[in-house]
Formats: C-alpha cells, structure tokens, sequence
C-alpha cells in the first residue's frame, strides 16, 4: 500500500519503522551503536553519514509526512536549516529571504554568510513584486517561514514556488509552526522543506532536533554537506522522536482546537492590543491561510494592553510556564523581544513590528477553561 492512500494518523503511526525481525517487537528497536560491520564497502553504516537503522527509518516518516522522497535528520533546527542554505548557495551566491524568520536563522544569514561570501536580501513585504524586485542574477535560492515566529504571517506558497521555477531558483521553506499536519508545502511545488524537529514534531519538549524533507536529488546534495558539518542526531534521540511522531497528529488536533479558542478569547479581551492568530477572520492573512492550511496551528501573539505590565504579567501565570522552546504538550509563553529575538538588536526588531510587549503564546493540550482561567488572572494581577 502507497503512503499516498493512507491517513494521516496511520502515516504518523507505522510508516517509517524498524522492523523487529527477530523477535516481532511492536515498534522499532534501539540500535545503540556508532560501529556497523560490513560485508560490502559501498554500504558504509555511520551516525556522521545519516544511514543507521534508526536514522533512515524515521527519514521515511518525515518524508512520508511531508510527501517528498526522501529526507534527513539533524542535531537540531538550526542544523538542518544552516546546512540546507549552504547546500545551495556558494561564495558568489545570492538568496532571498522572507522579512520576518525566526530570530536565530536571521542571526545566522548576517553573521556567518559574510564570511562565505554569500549575498543576501530581506524582503520588504510578502507580495510577488517584494520577492521579485530582489531576485539577481546570481540569486539561488528564496527562503520563506509560515506562519512567521512570532507574528504569525502567512506566505503564499503557491507564488514563492512559481516564482522559484520561472528564475530556476530553489524554494526553501521553515514549517516548523505549521507542522506537516497543518501544512505540506510540497502540494504548493515547495522544494525543500525545514522543521526544527524540537518543537511540533518531537512534542514532549525533551528533546533537540531538526529534519528536512525533499527530492532524492535535493536531499543527495544536502547530504554531501550534511555529512562533512556533521550535524547528525544521536540515536537514543532518533528513537525518542519517532516514538514522539506517532502521536503527531493527534497532539497538533488538540494544540490547534484549544489555540483558537484562546486567540478568539485574547481578541475580545479589553487588555489586549492585537493578536496574531491566522485563524482570526481579522488577521489579514486569514483567507491564504484557509486556502493552504488545514489548521491554523497552536501557535499565536498577542499585544497587551499599556495599562498591563508584562513582567508582572508572565510571573503571574501558573500553569503557562515562561520557557524558550515551544510547541510541547504543555503551554509556554514568552516576550521575544528579550528572549528568541532579543539579539536582533531594537532597530531591527522594530522594523520587523516585534514590540517589547508582544507576547507569544505556545498553546498546549492542557484544558482550555484552565488556561484562560490563568490567563485572566495574570491579567488581574498584572493591571497597573
């Protein structure tokens, strides 16, 4: 049977698995070593090399999750997409790059592609016209993130990839606030696709991972990268992740359905300023974010209210813990301005719109009318 026919929950429950054919163990076995031997040198079995049992067992889920044809596994996000990037752009080169990313990857392209000679450009807005006016001869590559971390913008997919193929460019896209249950940038004609496998994927906030999912042919070049930077996963975590997996899509259902309750909450809150939740008919992405998603994850942002102090606000939550990672089971909140975006430095975060009392709220499993209950009395406690 074709992955193609199966359910989402069965992918996430039985594709890409070690098959026990020793003892018929119900899930994969642990294979806890880094010294293979071999009957053949052209099948060399190295963690470096990204083939162990584990490893290219659970690239199969990824990819079957994301419909590609192959996929990777790396020590954490920021592998994967550095990696990625530098599979594809040498001295010379030039990339594009979507306006609002993740704060570590923004701080990656300006400190470190210097010193390879790669050129960049950050878009000035979402539209055609904002990637197309920076796209130059010696542009590679467009790297886009959807929804945006932390403002939750929505790229249009079906145009970056149109786009990408006119100029025979290669299109490159962060899912990780999407989750492949969300999202499969690959219906849109996405090259390759990027999670930081620590947040929706893994779920459990136990451990650090990244993962792509692309072509056999994208995935071959990434790998000879790959390979020499040596990000690879240990193999305990390898096993940790698939098992984490095949409750994906049940885990992003519950993060989706309480999100937008509690983003439909905040909007109507009289303390809060904004809030940034594609989900929300007043997010002015909302109708491409109907049109590619099919759900508007359990991720959001919200402005509080000047009459609210944020600090007293966060230490007064209880159940919502203030954390850098997101995406787990349980709730997790944080102010990016002084935490994943903090070294943008306030020039830039300004021009990107991150305010110092934007919060971003990453929204568990737990009960809803538990965590609006800790929201309001934040609220309460931290009204100046």
């Amino acid at each position: 049977m074709k992955n193609i026919e199966l359910g989402i929950n069965t992918i996430c429950t039985h594709i890409g698995e070690v098959e026990d054919k020793q003892f018929k163990g119900a899930i994969s076995p642990l294979f806890m070593t880094n010294s293979y031997a071999y009957e053949n040198v052209e099948v060399l079995r190295y963690p470096r090399y990204f083939n162990t049992p584990n490893q290219e067992a659970l690239c199969k889920k990824i990819a079957a999750l994301e419909k590609t044809a192959a996929g990777l596994i790396f020590g954490s996000g920021m592998a994967a997409i550095s990696t990625s990037l530098l599979a594809f752009l040498n001295k010379g080169d030039h990339v594009v790059v979507q306006q609002t990313i993740y704060g570590g990857v923004y701080n990656f392209i300006v400190e470190e592609f210097p010193k390879y000679g790669i050129e960049f450009d950050f878009t000035k807005g979402f539209s055609k016209e904002d990637f197309s006016s920076k796209i130059k001869s010696n542009t590679k590559v467009i790297y886009v993130e959807s929804p945006s971390n932390p403002l939750m913008k929505i790229t249009d997919l079906e145009m970056i990839s149109s786009l990408a193929k006119e100029r025979n460019l290669t299109s490159i896209i962060d899912n990780t606030f999407a989750s492949p249950i969300n999202q499969t940038p690959s219906d849109f004609g996405i090259d390759v696709i990027i999670h930081s496998a620590t947040k929706y994927l893994g779920g459990h906030s136990d451990i650090c991972a990244g993962a792509v999912a692309a072509s056999n042919e994208q995935i071959e070049k990434i790998w000879n990268v790959a390979k020499n930077l040596g990000g690879s996963l240990s193999e305990y975590t390898v096993w940790l992740l698939e098992r984490s997996m095949k409750t994906l899509a049940i885990r992003v259902k519950a993060h989706n359905k309480n999100a937008k309750k509690i983003a439909r909450w905040l909007h109507q809150h009289p303390l809060v300023d904004h809030v940034y939740y594609p989900g929300l008919k007043t997010h002015p992405h909302y109708k491409l974010a109907k049109k590619q998603m099919n759900g508007y994850t359990g991720m959001l942002s919200f402005e509080l209210n000047e009459s609210v102090n944020s600090e007293t606000f966060l230490k007064s939550l209880a159940l919502i813990k203030p954390s850098m990672s997101l995406a787990g089971v349980e709730s997790t909140i944080l102010a990016p301005s002084k935490a994943s975006h903090a070294l943008l430095g306030e020039e830039e975060r300004k021009r990107q719109g991150i305010s110092e009392g934007l919060l971003r709220l990453s929204v568990g499993i737990e009960d809803t009318k538990d965590l609006l209950l800790d929201l309001e009395k934040a609220f309460e406690m931290s009204t100046i």
